[in-house]
């Protein structure tokens, strides 16, 4: 399954493995203007490695404070975990 991202009204949605081979065909395709959006959808997505953990929370950083994860890929809690990101994945405290 190929990973692609729409972007629809204030969710960007997600569907494919979200690995480092994803993230170099994702990156160029993501818009650059995320202001408005609040919630990553997940749902659509078996599996996130570091490298697609590391696309999330740039893309979070971008988007602002407050952005909602819904889903939870194979992979997320535990990079999370290890990297010490809060549910909106920027850096805990």
């Amino acid at each position: 399954m190929t990973a692609a991202c729409t972007l629809h009204d204030d969710t960007l949605a997600f569907t494919g493995i979200l690995d480092r081979a994803a993230v170099a065909v994702l990156w160029p395709q993501i818009p650059r203007q995320l202001a408005g959006v609040r919630r990553f959808d997940l749902s659509a997505v078996p599996l996130v490695d570091s490298a697609g953990l590391a696309l999330l929370a740039e893309l979070a950083a971008m988007a602002g404070e407050g952005v909602r994860i819904d889903g939870s890929p194979e992979g997320l809690a535990e990079l999370r975990r290890a990297y010490r990101l809060q549910d909106d994945l920027s850096f805990a405290a």
